[in-house]
């Protein structure tokens, strides 16, 4: 007998068949529930709330802070801390060249220039970088960058989640 097909000889295996799909019912629902609960390595970040929230950390400069109080609280999905690490990592290592490249520029005669250059071009880039792991978010993929990633993790997660 067919599970779409209801052959009702008598109440009782009517009531029996009705109750078995009710039952599988159940089960599908909380099969799908407990699945959006626990997130997946490859997760598609398909809900916009999420989605929204990892964008925002990769806003440059700005990103930081909302990344940095996600890793202080420790709450959060494997993705976002992964993202925070990121975004702190990229936001701390512009700041670093950015004041040091500047402080060069001022006490320095012979290299300001170049140095300011260096400046310019290290904030572009930054933003430029940014801008495309964005990009990537929005398109369903893996938001790393080679390298830098496996740095940020190593770096953060000794002091931080």
């Amino acid at each position: 007998m067919n599970d779409r097909q209801i052959r009702a000889t008598s109440p009782l295996k009517f009531t029996l068949h009705e109750q078995k799909g009710r039952e599988r019912l159940l089960e599908n629902e909380l099969v799908t529930s407990s699945q959006r609960q626990q997130p997946t390595q490859d997760a598609q970040f398909s809900t916009p709330p999420n989605r929204l929230l990892l964008l925002f950390y990769l806003i440059p400069v700005v990103g930081f802070f909302p990344s940095l109080w996600t890793l202080y609280r420790r709450q959060g999905s494997r993705e976002q801390f992964a993202l925070s690490r990121l975004s702190i990592t990229l936001a701390g290592t512009w700041l670093l060249g950015y004041l040091l490249m500047s402080f060069g520029a001022e006490t320095s005669d012979f290299l300001a220039l170049r140095l300011l250059i260096l400046n310019s071009f290290l904030t572009s880039g930054y933003f430029l970088v940014s801008l495309w792991l964005m990009f990537l978010l929005i398109q369903g993929k893996a938001v790393r960058l080679p390298g830098f990633s496996q740095w940020a993790e190593r770096i953060l997660s000794k002091h931080l989640p």
